[in-house]
Formats: C-alpha cells, sequence, structure tokens
C-alpha cells in the first residue's frame, strides 16, 4: 500500500490577528509545520498548536522564516548567512521549548514562504538552513532537486521530497507566483484528483498543460488557503479511497 505525509502550515495566528481553522486542520493532517514567531505565530500560538498536535497525535514540525511579520514572510530578502543560520536555529529552539511542554517533540523543519523558495536557489542561503538542522538533528521538508536537497545532502541532513496539491507548478519545477493567475488553486476535486495523481503515479500537471515528475514523500495544503479544510478533507478523503495509508514520514 503506497503511503504519504499529509502536511500543512499551521499555527499562523499572531495575538489579536486569526489565520486559518487550526482547530479542524489538525484533525485531517499528519504533520503541522507550526510558525515559530517571525511571519506568525507567537507564544501562545505556538502552545496551543503544540498542544493539539498532541491532541490529535499529529507530528510537529517548525516552519521558520525571515523576520517578515508585516509580509508574511513572504517578501524577498537579503540576509547574511550566518544571521539567517543564528535566526532560524532561534526560531527552531522556541518551538521546541514550547513543544516539550506540550509533551511533543519538534520532529522536522520546513522553511516559509520567501525563505523556502530562496533556499531552492540559493546556495548559501541553503546551506545556512542546512547547518541549522545538522545543528539540531531534523529532517529538513523542501523542494524536489533544490538547492537545499544538495546542501542537506552535503551536511549529512535527511531530506525530504514535498510537493503541494494546492499549488500550480511551472515547467521547471518551481511553484507559480502566487501573483499569476492560477496559481493557487481552490476548487476541493480538483485539488484532490490532483494529490491522487501526485502520490501514485509521482506526476503532476503544469500551468503550461505539461507534467512533471516529483517522487514525493510529503504532500503540503496551505492552512491559509481560502476553503483550506474543504480542500484538506476532500484530498485525506481521496487519497484513502485509492488506498493510499496517510501517515507521517518522521
Amino acid at each position: 500500500m503506497p503511503s504519504i505525509d499529509l502536511n500543512s502550515d499551521l499555527g499562523e495566528s499572531f495575538g489579536a490577528w486569526r489565520m486559518g481553522d487550526d482547530a479542524a486542520l489538525f484533525g485531517i493532517v499528519s504533520s503541522a509545520n507550526v510558525a515559530c514567531g517571525f511571519h506568525a505565530g507567537d507564544g501562545t500560538t505556538m502552545l496551543a498548536s503544540a498542544r493539539l498536535a498532541a491532541q490529535h497525535g499529529v507530528t510537529v514540525g517548525a516552519h521558520p522564516s525571515y523576520r517578515d511579520l508585516a509580509g508574511f514572510g513572504r517578501r524577498a530578502m537579503d540576509v547574511d548567512p550566518d544571521e539567517l543560520h543564528a535566526e532560524v536555529l532561534y526560531q527552531v529552539s522556541a518551538l521546541q521549548g514550547v513543544a516539550r511542554v506540550a509533551g511533543v517533540e519538534v520532529r522536522y523543519l520546513k522553511p516559509h514562504g520567501a525563505l523556502y523558495n530562496r533556499i531552492a536557489v540559493d546556495e548559501g542561503q541553503a546551506d545556512a538552513v542546512a547547518r541549522v538542522a545538522a545543528d539540531t538533528g531534523l529532517p529538513i521538508l523542501g523542494p524536489p532537486g533544490s538547492a537545499i536537497e544538495r546542501a542537506a545532502e552535503e551536511r549529512g541532513v535527511r531530506f525530504v521530497r514535498e510537493g503541494f496539491a494546492d499549488r500550480a507548478y511551472l515547467a521547471d519545477g518551481s511553484l507559480a507566483p502566487r501573483s499569476r493567475q492560477g496559481s493557487v488553486l481552490h476548487d476541493p476535486a480538483a485539488v484532490a484528483a490532483r494529490a491522487v495523481r501526485m502520490v501514485t503515479e509521482g506526476v503532476v500537471e503544469t500551468l503550461d498543460g505539461g507534467t512533471l515528475g516529483l517522487g514525493i514523500e510529503s504532500l503540503c495544503l496551505h492552512g491559509d488557503t481560502a476553503g483550506a479544510v474543504d480542500l484538506a478533507r476532500a484530498t485525506r478523503n481521496a487519497l484513502e479511497q485509492a488506498g493510499v495509508d496517510i501517515r507521517s514520514f518522521a
């Protein structure tokens, strides 16, 4: 029986600002990428997320970002690699401490937003993140065939290939920019069918109508996408009906 990890970016509220329906999504996914405070998430939110993970048996991953609360971590930034290493380590360590209180462990690392996109192509930024993974003994979740995959290999860090069910791909394997029409997918049936094909056939249709081989171990559905709960529920149901076992990779 094929298996796949189903992950989502969660714990992305901050103070009085609410993001997503974490209570519902924690009951659907197998892994949660929990925001660590630099793009979203605060101490209260991190602790609540860790407790929800414990309640639902969901694996916790650290979801660090550039220091960009105002831009939700989606603005490109130039950060010195040593500074980036320290700032990502700071975020991961904060979540590790909070998770410990809730009785769970942080089991992997997945950067957020602009940082995720940058380490796919920037060797220096990728190595800074891979150093954090090596320092903490955590696997890295990231895009196949990327600079971060190569950096993880060089640092002796386990790399877990990730795909996105609710985002459009370009022919080169990168995600279509959010500014481009059709870059974010909202139809539950279409997203679910796409997810099944990604897992069972190992391919995804690109925005230009071609196909792209992925070979993924984890599948992401964004918690901040409109209708995220419906997308996640439809995707999980379709995968299970296709005989796919949903379980964490960690």
